[in-house]
């Protein structure tokens, strides 16, 4: 996963960018982010504990030759983010099954969360991921520092989906987990018959800043089937027969706009960062332009 994610032209893209909250404070400890307060200056602030993927420079040789532990200077405006990726792993996420494995919804979701977890590590956020299955959420930190990239990529690539998720249940256990306000990016296909609007309710209610980004493949977008079919939901195993001609087409698409526009409509109302991500898109033009458009990263 490692070498197909991260060629060193993309890399030195994802380099240059910083993950961004403007409703919410940044913690305590000090990050390598510039902090919007005015009145601010660069001086010299405090110390933290060096964690490794630190960069050396920041280094107090002094305070290490005196006491034989290592410290990083802080300056006064700096500041991090506690940053909370929540990759929706529920069975309706695997999918295609048996095509082309770049479009494929759970392992696209992943490659963007790499990609944002990667940016918050690079510049000292806390770094926090949750898998949502049905057996119960699978977590990653918090960790901080560029040292935990590797880690972090080992980890994404040993997940699997897994079963019937319920978004707004999944997602109130992540706010009430959560013990610092931060930034959650929450990666769904938002396939959930109870809805979901309660889940990021919850989240915005513990302080958080809220974005959202909507993988979707292309066939579900825009089908490409037609006829008399046998249709299997992949979370239940439930069938169901339809026949499709052009009348039915024309209206789940209808119905697709609708629903899409929607929830971009109930985000924006409710001050959450929406994305649509077809998975028919590079991943790393997810993070490039939607989430810049949408001021989730700069």
């Amino acid at each position: 996963m490692t070498e197909r994610l991260f060629d060193e032209k993309t890399l030195r893209k994802l380099d240059r960018l910083v993950l961004v909250a403007n409703q919410v404070r940044a913690g305590a400890i000090k990050g390598e982010r510039r902090s919007a307060r005015r009145g601010t200056s660069v001086e010299f602030a405090d110390y933290r504990n060096y964690v490794r993927g630190d960069d050396l420079r920041r280094l107090d040789w002094n305070i290490y030759a005196r006491l034989d532990r290592p410290y990083i200077k802080l300056l006064e405006d700096e500041e991090d983010l506690a940053v909370h990726v929540v990759v929706d792993g529920s069975a309706s996420m695997d999918w295609p099954r048996g095509g082309s494995r770049d479009q494929h919804k759970f392992l696209y979701a992943c490659r963007v969360a790499a990609g944002l977890g990667t940016i918050a590590l690079a510049t000292g956020d806390q770094l926090t991921f949750s898998i949502l299955r049905q057996d119960g959420a699978v977590r990653w930190g918090p960790f901080r520092g560029r040292g935990q990239t590797l880690n972090l990529l080992g980890w994404l690539e040993s997940q699997r989906t897994r079963g019937v998720v319920e978004i707004n249940g999944a997602l109130r256990d992540v706010a009430r987990r959560t013990t610092r306000t931060g930034l959650v990016i929450v990666l769904t296909d938002l396939m959930t018959p109870s809805g979901y609007q309660d889940g990021l309710r919850a989240l915005q209610g513990r302080g958080h800043e809220v974005a959202l980004v909507h993988v979707l493949s292309p066939d579900e977008i825009d089908p490409p089937v037609m006829g008399d079919l046998k249709l299997v939901d992949v979370e239940t195993g439930i069938p169901q027969e339809v026949s499709i001609d052009a009348e039915m087409r024309g209206l789940y698409l209808e119905r697709f706009q609708t629903w899409q526009t929607e929830i971009g409509t109930s985000c924006a109302r409710r001050g959450i960062h929406y994305a649509l991500a077809p998975t028919a898109t590079p991943w790393e033009q997810v993070i490039l332009s939607e989430l810049r458009r949408a001021s989730v990263v700069r």
